[in-house]
């Protein structure tokens, strides 16, 4: 009975505050458990033995754990070579979207250039399943094995070789300043799919990333033109001389419309991520809620199925209807669901369009999110995506249109077929393995 109290609080925790905030949370108690109550983690202070004073230089590192420098030793060179992914987890939860892309694009360049592939994981040890999923799902054959290696950033014990010369692709300003601490930016290529300023307040953090962000000895490969225009127009110019943008593949044996079984409802998903704040799960459901309460979207003809990670128990229509709830799919699942998908509202705050509203387009689905910045019409790569701006009306008024949309068959089979959407991850990463600004 205790231990499953323990478990049910662990798992009301994780719902709460989310897995990387668990783990750390987690660590920092067996750690203040077994190496005493002043040993610094988790951002918690670090106190001298003077009670009420705190270590400078311990706390602000145990602020930006996240940052910790790779410990790496050196090896003797490898003939073959190698390229290294740091990134945080390629386990399930993980492993959808931009871990995914960069573990296609490593696999890539890794192959491209006769070298092995490493994955370098720093939040939990990885699991190859999921990697070997995304390698078969798109198709990708290696030469070489994976190698996968583990390098907890709150972890000072372990260390990891390194060859000369060798390669690294890092996923987020917080892998790429781990990286940069031990290995010269020249080897450095960041993959960059957000603008990851916005992730936070103006403070330490947000100070930290833009400091990455306008870093002039890394390489930058920018997911879409979209997000390079802006990253460009808001100052960086180092990315313009030192980047390379891409567009995302959607294959089309795995990206396709499903068959609707006969007298079906409509299928409304709802992109839920209540942790990810640009993700906007609070205006979301209210548009949902206006939606069903001025007769948009009729309960009659549509289900609401809300598919992310953390979701809430809710009930939508007042209280009167509870939506289906999927969290954590797994890669086959998901590009199933969005092939069951008539309509999708899926909002991203920031100028990138995000993959969500490309992997239901993809699919057939007609997409409802928003505008922002140099993001105000996605129709290149698909007239059923529709883009609304972010007040309750213009987001009502468009999700109108979608739902005439997505129920005119027809119309919407068209606009599917003639989607600009790419269909081949080789052809999206041809510029980024041609160009040395960009190439691993």
């Amino acid at each position: 009975m205790f231990i499953l109290e323990k478990l049910e609080k662990i798992r009301r925790y994780r719902r709460t505050h989310g897995t990387r905030q668990m783990i750390r949370e987690i660590v920092a108690r067996l750690t203040r458990r077994f190496l005493g109550p002043g040993y610094s983690v988790s951002g918690r202070l670090p106190v001298t033995e003077d009670h009420g004073w705190v270590n400078a230089r311990e706390l602000v590192a145990s602020r930006l754990q996240m940052c910790a420098p790779l410990r790496l030793f050196s090896v003797s060179g490898n003939p073959i070579g190698r390229i290294s992914v740091v990134t945080d987890s390629i386990n399930r939860g993980h492993l959808f979207g931009g871990v995914g892309t960069a573990i296609i694009m490593a696999a890539l360049a890794a192959e491209a250039a006769g070298a092995r592939l490493r994955i370098v994981t720093r939040i939990e040890r990885a699991q190859t399943i999921g990697l070997d999923t995304v390698l078969a799902t798109y198709g990708i054959r290696l030469s070489h094995d994976v190698e996968l290696a583990y390098a907890p950033f709150y972890d000072s014990a372990y260390e990891i070789d390194s060859f000369e010369g060798e390669q690294f692709i890092t996923t987020s300003w917080w892998t790429t300043a781990a990286t940069l601490a031990s290995v010269p930016g020249r080897l450095i290529t960041y993959l960059l799919q957000e603008d990851e300023r916005m992730f936070y307040p103006f403070g330490d953090e947000h100070l930290l990333c833009a400091r990455i962000l306008a870093n002039k000895d890394i390489r930058f490969v920018i997911n879409t033109q979209l997000l390079f225009d802006h990253l460009v127009a808001s100052g960086l110019a180092n990315i313009a001389d030192k980047g390379v943008s891409f567009e995302p593949a959607f294959p089309r044996d795995v990206y396709f419309p499903r068959p609707r079984p006969a007298g079906a409802k409509r299928k409304l998903l709802f992109y839920a991520r209540p942790n990810n704040l640009r993700n906007l799960f609070y205006f979301g459901l209210e548009v949902l809620e206006a939606a069903l309460a001025r007769g948009i979207v009729d309960l009659r003809q549509w289900d609401v199925v809300l598919v992310g990670k953390d979701i809430p128990r809710i009930r939508l229509d007042d209280g009167r209807y509870t939506p289906e709830r999927l969290e954590n799919l797994s890669w086959s699942a998901y590009a199933e669901l969005a092939g069951q998908t008539d309509l999708a509202l899926c909002l991203m705050y920031t100028p990138h369009p995000s993959y969500p509203p490309l992997d239901m387009a993809a699919s057939g689905a007609v997409v409802v999110t928003n505008a922002y910045g140099l993001k105000q019409d996605l129709s290149a790569y698909s007239k059923n995506i529709l883009c609304g701006e972010l007040t309750l009306e213009s987001m009502l008024e468009t999700l109108t249109r979608a739902v005439q949309l997505a129920g005119d068959d027809q119309r919407r089979a068209d606009h599917h077929r003639a989607n600009g959407l790419g269909a081949d991850w080789k052809v999206s990463f041809a510029d980024v393995m041609r160009n040395p600004a960009g190439a691993a």
